[in-house]
């Protein structure tokens, strides 16, 4: 019998793997998250989601499971997505260094702390580094004590957003100098990051650029927690957006009240949603006589991630992702 979901300290992670184009290969990934060596179910563990993208060639794997039963799910899956993926032989249009990419943690609710969150990133860090001999990793967010520095910065210290970055030249947080075949690995905690993307019905490179620059956070005008890149997508340009949650301070923004929020630890957070986003992106464009053909939430928001997590744990469904366009209808 399925055990209840009341009282689970829920923490979700958003595994990002150099791998698309093989989607049997991802999901040996994703199932390492579920079942030991043997087989055996890791109780308490789900996998909600598996979106891949095949010109990026990259794939985002939902894991959630408690605080203290999600070290051993993400290393699980590492381990094989580390075992399988070859950074020697990638390609794809989204900038990536490692086999395994990135490894956010993040809180599902008021239960669990960024703080507790952080201890399990450094764990996962720590345990990716012994267990695959040769792997290296940067640390961002709250595990990244005591800066608190943001994937943003990091990624960018690290050469991340290079087309050819210089895996010599890079100083990891942990593990040796990233050699070619697993790269190196960012891993962190945060509040939610979501992933939004917008695409455009342009192949103007020019364009995307600018409406990214337009809409990104450190931007005059730009969108709260919005950090955005402006890439080549299935013969148009896709505008892709990391959506972070930022904290609701007293007039930090006249939409705050439209504008999802949630809380951990007793703070207030809020995320700009997609709508607003694809209408920011859609009055860019129009100025230039370019419409929008779509838009994608790569996973959930936030109080989707909790709600589809308990169903998913309350009925026993290890593999949701399988099941959730049926359980959602």
């Amino acid at each position: 019998m399925a055990s209840s979901s009341v009282g689970r300290r829920l923490v979700a992670c958003l595994l990002n793997v150099s791998e698309a184009r093989r989607k049997d290969l991802v999901e040996t990934v994703a199932k390492a998250a579920l079942y030991d060596t043997e087989g055996v179910r890791r109780e308490g563990t789900t996998v909600l989601n598996i979106f891949n993208d095949h010109d990026y060639n990259r794939s985002v794997i939902t894991i959630v499971a408690s605080i203290d039963l999600i070290r051993e799910a993400v290393l699980s899956a590492c381990e094989k997505a580390c075992g399988l993926i070859d950074m020697r032989a990638h390609a794809g249009v989204h900038p990536c260094m490692g086999a395994v990419d990135l490894i956010p943690i993040y809180p599902l609710g008021e239960e669990v702390g960024v703080e507790e969150c952080a201890s399990q990133a450094l764990a996962v860090a720590q345990g990716l580094t012994e267990r695959v001999q040769g792997s290296s990793a940067f640390l961002f967010g709250w595990a990244d004590s005591p800066l608190h520095r943001g994937l943003a910065q990091r990624r960018k210290d690290m050469g991340w957003f290079k087309r050819t970055p210089d895996l010599l030249a890079i100083r990891p947080d942990m593990g040796p100098l990233p050699q070619k075949r697993f790269g190196l690995t960012g891993v962190g905690a945060s509040p939610y990051v979501m992933n939004c993307n917008v695409t455009i019905d342009s192949q103007d490179m020019a364009l995307g650029r600018s409406i990214a620059l337009a809409i990104r956070e450190s931007s005059a005008g730009g969108l709260p927690g919005v950090q955005v890149l402006a890439l080549p997508h299935e013969g148009a340009v896709e505008i892709a957006c990391n959506v972070e949650s930022v904290k609701l301070l007293p007039g930090h923004m006249n939409a705050a009240e439209t504008w999802p929020s949630f809380s951990i630890g007793g703070q207030p957070y809020c995320h700009a949603p997609a709508s607003l986003i694809t209408a920011r992106v859609s009055e860019l464009a129009g100025r230039q006589g370019v419409s929008t053909k779509s838009t994608a939430l790569v996973g959930f928001t936030p109080h989707e991630c909790r709600g589809l997590a308990e169903l998913a744990l309350s009925q026993g469904i290890a593999e949701f992702w399988k099941e959730q366009r049926r359980l959602r209808m």
